[in-house]
């Protein structure tokens, strides 16, 4: 007797995940999805070898660059590979805090003798390091600028657009197009949003000592000395122009404030005196004649209290 199946079935021989052959049936025109059908190789970590760890003394004087009492204590051994180990050896050297010496040793298969590699000095976790290397552009300071010092500026700086470029700062739309007649470039927004922020928050915005010392209502978008800038910048900056204040010259922000203000007026307070009876000492004073000599006028003429006519 014979049956017909529906869907012929189909064998495909695999491979289980052992290693081992399997099988796989599915209706004809399926495939099965058996996944990874093979193990992936596993990375197993260097197994330290034995003799080369235990030349500890033929890795420190591998160490000849400096004196012996610069190599301090053995630390550790790392295995490296197969029979390539490295001993770490603390560093005595002054300036060298945390730093440790490294010597690697390996030996040939079936070998005794173990060779040295390299030596060099490594910094360790806790050791001494110089700050990382920034481009000069990025290490200068404000106040770094000196007489006589360029500062060339970089064509792609972000800060900066071509004078061409519509901006939204009011000032340069009146000025718009300035290619060939002015300024090659202007402020960008970044850079406009970047100086505010770096002058408001420094010695000229209302954070600052003299500002916060000063009365609540002495503040610079309110004083006669003020000069607002051009632009966008107006409606929070502006310069002082008052010869006395300590920011004359400086750009400050709106609500800075100090003790010149225009409007700072100080009225005299009216004291009453007390009036004291005058006083006279005799003993400072010398008595003269105020009468006339004889002979002055004439006898038939009335005296005078004061002896002129």
């Amino acid at each position: 007797m014979c049956t017909i199946l529906a869907h012929p079935i189909r064998v495909r021989r695999a491979t289980t995940g052992k290693g081992s052959p399997g099988v796989t049936v599915t209706p004809a025109g399926r495939m099965g999805n058996n996944g990874e059908v093979t193990r992936p190789a596993s990375t197993r970590a260097a197994r330290l070898d034995q003799v080369c760890a235990a030349a500890v003394e033929v890795a420190r004087a591998g160490i000849t660059e400096v004196e012996a009492d610069d190599v301090g204590d053995h630390l550790q051994v790392v295995a490296e590979g197969e029979r390539l180990v490295t001993h770490y050896f603390e560093c005595r050297l002054a300036g060298y805090r945390g730093w440790r010496w490294a010597v690697t040793v390996t030996r040939v298969s079936r070998s005794k003798t173990v060779t040295i590699c390299e030596t060099v000095l490594l910094p360790g976790p806790d050791a001494l390091l110089a700050p990382g290397w920034l481009p000069w552009q990025e290490r200068l300071k404000p106040g770094d600028l000196g007489p006589g010092d360029l500062l060339p500026t970089s064509p792609d700086d972000d800060r900066l657009v071509p004078g061409y470029v519509l901006s939204d700062d009011p000032a340069v739309e009146e000025t718009a197009w300035e290619l060939g007649l002015g300024r090659a470039r202007v402020l960008s927004r970044e850079g406009r949003i970047e100086a505010a922020q770096r002058w408001y928050d420094g010695d000229h915005g209302p954070a600052a000592p003299i500002s916060t010392a000063a009365p609540a209502a002495a503040r610079c978008g309110t004083c006669g000395f003020y000069l607002p800038l051009a632009g966008a910048m107006r409606q929070a900056f502006g310069a002082c122009g008052n010869f006395y204040a300590p920011d004359d010259g400086r750009v400050v922000s709106a609500d800075h404030g100090c003790g010149a203000h225009s409007e700072t007026l100080i009225e005299a307070a009216e004291t009453a005196v007390e009036e004291l009876p005058t006083v006279y000492d005799d003993s400072a004073v010398e008595a003269m004649s105020v009468s006339r000599a004889p002979g002055s006028v004439e006898t038939t003429e009335p005296a005078e209290p004061y002896g002129h006519s």
